[in-house]
């Protein structure tokens, strides 16, 4: 049975006495997430920290229940970040009422922060981060013409500002703008004074996107590689299984054949977080993103889509071309199409 949505909160600005998604925020060495969390003074942040951390690491429902006492916080910092976690939580869970209850509070306490004069630009900043970031990676039209304002990234802690990098690279990636994109991921990991695991391996999540865009799959790989080496020690796989349909199936070329597990577990959380995903994208952007498809098929259909032949399919991912043509022809089946020309439709950008 589908949970009750929890009551909203106040509507006034708040305050932020708190960080905002403190895990993001921390600089840590791979191996000591955990450790991480634990070690952080504040209650409250901690019991976010750990919903983030339950989240990052693939476990939806924990990342959920950690959260839910925080969507109706008078901290502005609580708030948001339990409402930003709790939404794609329940989409991984398929709790869609959930999901967009949490996104609609975000939208409320924007739209509250945004018109305060008593809030301040720090909360201001934080407020726009999260709702755009709920936007962006749900690839929904941005209301209001949300965009990120250097002003705002400038308030932004160090872990945030790198993440929100990250959005706007996404975003870029979106557009088609595959060159501007990498541009921003190699900036702002080249400014990175520690290592910020968590949005340092969204960076590269979108790195890869980006170079199978401009099919430079070497390039991809090699991006693919650098976030595994970082993500692997902690169990951060979330981002990989969010990231499949647009990795063009680096994930199967890099991590299928060395690590069977890790790929069966993000293979898991595709198709659990995608089939949420689609039921807010598709209804509300009117567009059909296939939903019908194992996760092989929808990877060589998107390179298909893209103009990849079967020879360079095959290379890629390393079977051969008849077994491409075979998932082919199961896809053009299944989306009820006869030329390669018509699969855009139903793929992702």
């Amino acid at each position: 049975m589908e949970k009750n949505v929890p009551q909203s909160a106040a509507r006034f600005p708040g305050t932020a006495h708190h960080t905002f998604m403190p895990l993001i925020n921390s600089a840590f060495l791979p191996g000591h997430c955990l450790e991480t969390v634990l070690a952080i003074e504040d209650e409250k942040e901690r019991d976010i920290a750990m919903g983030e951390y339950y989240y990052f690491s693939g476990r939806p429902e924990k990342a959920a229940k950690e959260m839910e006492p925080y969507l109706a916080s008078e901290d502005v910092a609580l708030r948001l970040s339990a409402c930003l976690v709790y939404a794609y939580a329940n989409l991984a869970t398929d709790n869609i009422r959930l999901a967009r209850h949490a996104l609609t509070e975000m939208e409320t306490t924007f739209a509250s922060v945004n018109s305060s004069p008593d809030a301040s630009p720090e909360i201001k900043a934080i407020a726009v981060f999260a709702s755009v970031t709920a936007a962006v990676l749900l690839h929904l039209p941005l209301k209001n013409e949300l965009v990120f304002e250097t002003a705002n990234l400038t308030l932004l802690p160090p872990g945030l500002r790198f993440f929100s990098c990250y959005v706007q690279a996404h975003y870029a990636y979106l557009q088609g703008e595959y060159s501007r994109s990498i541009g921003n991921v190699e900036m702002a990991l080249a400014l990175q004074p520690q290592i910020y695991p968590i949005p340092t391996i969204y960076l590269r999540m979108t790195a890869v996107m980006n170079y199978m865009g401009l099919k430079k799959s070497d390039k991809a790989k090699e991006q693919l590689q650098l976030a595994w080496d970082l993500a692997r020690p902690d169990g951060l796989i979330e981002p990989f299984g969010e990231h499949h349909g647009l990795l063009g199936g680096v994930l199967e070329a890099t991590l299928k054949k060395d690590y069977p597990e890790a790929f069966r577990q993000i293979i898991n959380i595709t198709y659990s977080f995608s089939s949420g995903w689609r039921k807010v994208h598709n209804p509300d952007t009117g567009q059909d993103v296939a939903d019908n498809l194992t996760t092989t098929e929808f990877a060589i259909a998107m390179l298909a889509a893209r103009g990849w032949t079967y020879q360079e399919i095959s290379t890629h991912i390393g079977s051969s071309v008849n077994t491409v043509k075979a998932h082919m022809k199961s896809v053009m089946s299944k989306l009820g199409v006869e030329q390669k020309s018509e699969l855009k439709k139903y793929m992702l950008k």
